[in-house]
């Protein structure tokens, strides 16, 4: 029997721990902070296809990830869990020059093959898209892609961890070298995966080792629309950071900001809520008549080049890592976890990791 310990029970984490939780010769134990943690504050959209980003490797990573959650799906369903967590809604995407919007579209359109997930394109007149979301305003068109979905992380995380059956042992913890073996909390291990987060460098700096991760400060504010019925309704994204995200029971969640310059400060900035919520109004006037349900603050990891990475920690055999996820940890999140999952146990990965070399940004000092 291996055992194995999961630091971080986040979208990676908790994807690790229930994917490792079918293996029969796996002995499990999740450990987790649980402050700050990016996938629990996050209201997440899976679509990767209009992204104008450079890097192929990055887009290759995410188009994947948006394609895993049906697999994801699936497998919660054979354990008899629901993914209601998931919702496909579909995406509108909305651009201040509405020139840009036709260039969007073809870029789109010219990885539809290799993204089927992506379902149908078209472009909308503003009052086709109140067919599909009543009430939205302050554009003249707008771009939609049928397969765009929507993710509650805290949900995502919780249907997981409840599916794995996994233990969790809430606190910090730190990882101590035994030779071939390792010291986590009071426990000993086999092998290790290190799912923190912006708070890598704390596990593996003690240990000699330069890690190239930074703390991210995302905000953002939860809208009760109980006189709305949104369950159906499309993402809206439109330019900058602002996102519009409905979810079931009238929630409306709007957000989030990226802030590079906080630390792991968690306290809310209602100067950064305040705008995002005047921003909201100009496309959603219904806003006005809502209430602040509440708002969240996360702390996202990110890079010197806002790259994610993952893969064995160089040095520590059986120790494995993911971090710079940053704002697509929903959306490649789970694809890693699974990928962690599979190196534990010695089976054919389901990505290349020299696209995102862990030794880029993890070495030893």
């Amino acid at each position: 029997m291996t055992k194995i310990a999961i630091i971080g029970a986040g979208a990676v984490g908790a994807t690790a721990a229930f994917y490792l939780s079918r293996e029969t010769d796996c002995d499990l134990t999740v450990f987790d902070y649980g402050e700050g943690q990016a996938t629990k504050a996050a209201a997440g959209i899976i679509c990767p296809w209009f992204s104008k980003r450079r890097n192929k490797a990055w887009y290759r990573l995410a188009n994947k990830g948006a394609h895993f959650y049906q697999e994801l799906l699936k497998d919660l369903a054979a354990s008899g869990y629901d993914g209601d967590f998931y919702q496909q809604t579909g995406v509108l995407l909305l651009k201040k020059d509405d020139k840009k919007l036709d260039e969007l579209y073809d870029l789109a359109l010219s990885r539809r093959d290799e993204a089927p997930a992506m379902g149908d394109l078209s472009l909308l007149e503003a009052s086709q898209v109140q067919d599909l979301f009543p009430g939205l305003t302050g554009f003249a068109r707008a771009l939609y892609a049928t397969g765009g979905a929507r993710v509650d992380g805290a949900r995502l995380t919780q249907t997981l961890l409840k599916a794995s059956g996994v233990p969790l042992v809430k606190g910090k913890v730190d990882l101590e070298v035994l030779g071939d073996a390792y010291r986590v909390g009071h426990q000993v291990f086999d092998q290790v995966i290190l799912a923190t987060g912006a708070w890598l460098g704390e596990i593996l700096e003690p240990l000699g080792y330069s890690v190239d991760v930074r703390p991210q400060k995302g905000q953002l504010s939860d809208y009760s629309m109980s006189h709305q019925k949104l369950d159906t309704c499309p993402v809206v994204m439109p330019e900058g950071e602002l996102d519009l995200i409905p979810f079931t029971n009238g929630q409306l969640s709007i957000g989030a900001s990226h802030e590079n310059d906080k630390g792991f400060d968690l306290t809310v900035d209602p100067t950064i809520t305040e705008r995002f919520d005047q921003e909201a109004m100009g496309y959603y006037p219904d806003l006005r008549q809502a209430k602040v349900h509440q708002s969240r603050v996360g702390t996202r990891a990110y890079t010197r080049d806002f790259s994610p990475f993952f893969g064995q920690v160089p040095g520590l055999s059986g120790v494995y890592a993911a971090s710079g996820l940053g704002s697509t940890g929903l959306t490649i999140g789970p694809l890693i976890g699974q990928f962690l999952a599979n190196l534990a146990t010695s089976k054919k990965p389901s990505l290349n990791p020299s696209d995102y070399p862990i030794g880029s940004y993890i070495a030893k000092r």
